[in-house]
C-alpha cells in the first residue's frame, strides 16, 4: 500500500470521527484534520511522481 493511500485512510477516519461528533469544536477539529490528511496524500502523491507540479506562477517573458 501506497503512503498516500495510507494517509488517505487517515483523513477517511477523520470524517467518520467527524459525523459522530458531539459537538461543534470536535466536529471542526476531526474535518480539519482530515484535510490535513488529504493534503498530506497529495504531496505525498507528488513525490512519488504521480502527479505533475503546480505550473510556475509567474507569467513567461515574450519576444518581442
Amino acid at each position: 500500500m501506497k503512503q498516500s493511500d495510507i494517509f488517505r485512510d487517515n483523513a477517511d477516519n477523520c470524517l467518520q470521527l467527524a459525523e459522530r461528533a458531539e459537538g461543534q469544536p470536535a466536529h471542526k477539529r476531526y474535518s480539519r484534520m482530515a484535510d490535513a490528511w488529504t493534503a498530506l496524500a497529495h504531496e505525498q502523491d507528488w513525490l512519488d511522481g504521480e502527479v505533475p507540479p503546480v505550473p510556475g506562477r509567474f507569467p513567461q517573458q515574450r519576444d518581442a
